[in-house]
């Protein structure tokens, strides 16, 4: 089999410490023999043919981004290229593009009580293979509230009082498959069962071209 290529590109805010994640997520997909790819400027997605990738990470938390830089990464997951990423890097970027955000499956809306909120994560979604094996668990970060495409397939949530809000889903854009982790403030909260479901969420998105689903 070919080896798995990936391409990450990672900038906007700093809070979330991009740099820091892409080496995070880009080591565990060199772990599994991947090819990797990071750059830190929206242009390499005019210069690259993202065709030719298997999983696109976008780590670039608000900012904004141009039509011409979006239209490639777009035209790349419909054709089949593979997307996902975690907290805002991929879910509260380019707040002005509603397309991507319809890629994506939601946007961000608040974290209310800040980087400080004990939770829990609940494994209560759809049975995935992504989560396979895994119990409830807690975590003290982020906690973030959505808005979210009634379309996507949830495998976990956590609660704001008797709402359900998803943490981790799954969904299509055009051909491409797309995974996405709510959690991920700071690379530090990408651990234990975190890092478990983010690993194997990227594996199964960069599935897309050889899936047929």
């Amino acid at each position: 089999m070919a080896k798995r290529t990936a391409f990450i590109f990672q900038g906007g805010w700093q809070g979330h410490e991009p740099a820091r994640m892409a080496e995070l997520l880009g080591s565990q997909l060199r772990a599994h023999d991947f090819d990797v790819t990071i750059s830190d400027t929206l242009d390499a997605l005019i210069e690259y043919d993202l065709s030719a990738f298997d999983l696109i990470i976008p780590i670039w938390t608000m900012g904004k981004i141009t039509d011409e830089q979006l239209k490639p990464l777009l035209a790349a997951v419909q054709g089949g290229v593979g997307i996902g990423g975690v907290h805002g890097g991929m879910a509260d970027a380019f707040r002005e593009q509603t397309e991507y955000q319809y890629m994506v499956g939601g946007q961000w809306v608040a974290h209310p009580g800040g980087d400080g909120v004990t939770y829990t994560v609940h494994i209560d979604g759809e049975p995935d293979p992504i989560t396979d094996g895994i119990n409830d668990f807690v975590v003290t970060s982020e906690q973030y509230y959505m808005h979210i495409d009634p379309a996507i397939r949830v495998l976990a949530t956590t609660r704001f009082g008797d709402v359900v809000m998803p943490v981790v889903w799954t969904k299509h854009y055009g051909k491409g498959r797309v995974f996405y982790c709510s959690l991920g403030h700071t690379p530090d909260v990408i651990k234990d069962e975190a890092l478990t479901i983010v690993t194997r969420g990227l594996l199964w998105a960069a599935e897309s071209k050889y899936a047929g689903d």
